[in-house]
């Protein structure tokens, strides 16, 4: 028995080592052939003993999956060694568009646009490049316009395991304009719908009287 949890164990460590993404408990129960139990198990003993032994590197739950990354102590160090190109940095635009998205998926650029108070189509392409974002589907509007979502990257990047972990807007949107804007433009969406009178009009604006 010993040596079958020794052998899960190497199993989970090097099936996670080569992966490029967040891997499935699931996946890896089916397989090393173990019940997915005992693989969350082993995750969470490996990460306690790699914590313990201070090492540079955690495993730790993120986009559905585990994955390796550096120990946040060792961020000075590692910052030192990425370089600091256009790769490794995203424009305030660029995050506040991200923002946008995750918060209203999925929406158009000109939903995005409307929010921002500006054209946002550069920074929907960007973040579209950089493997953020994804085109989700189409508005079944008029013009059948894409509509974009976020990717399982945009999770990991974060280290959140789904979108319900997501932060307040405050602790995410660098531009206190698109924080109003949003916020906004989200309490409209949980406004109920206006009821029909008899007339089929809505009971809004008319409930003044017509004189």
């Amino acid at each position: 028995m010993r040596g079958e949890s020794a052998e899960a164990r190497r199993a989970v460590e090097a099936i996670v080592m080569v992966a490029e993404a967040p891997v499935a408990p699931g996946l890896m129960a089916q397989l090393i052939e173990i019940p997915i139990g005992e693989v969350e198990a082993i995750c969470a003993d490996l990460a306690a003993e790699y914590e313990a032994e201070g090492r540079g590197f955690e495993l730790v739950r993120a986009g559905g999956g585990y994955r390796y990354r550096s120990h946040p102590d060792a961020e000075s160090y590692v910052k030192r060694f990425v370089v600091s190109g256009q790769s490794a940095r995203l424009s305030s635009a660029a995050l506040e568009t991200l923002a946008i998205v995750a918060y209203k998926q999925p929406l158009s650029r000109a939903q995005v646009s409307a929010i921002r108070g500006v054209n946002a189509e550069g920074a929907m392409r960007t973040l579209e490049q950089r493997g953020l974002i994804y085109e989700a589907g189409r508005d079944p509007g008029p013009g059948t316009a894409r509509l974009f979502a976020t990717t399982p990257a945009f999770l990991e990047r974060l280290g959140l395991d789904s979108l319900r972990d997501l932060p307040p807007l405050v602790d995410f949107v660098p531009g206190a304009e698109v924080i109003e804007a949003l916020e906004t433009s989200l309490m409209a969406d949980a406004r109920p719908a206006p009821v029909a009178d008899g007339n089929g009009e809505g009971g809004g604006e008319d409930a003044s009287g017509g004189a």
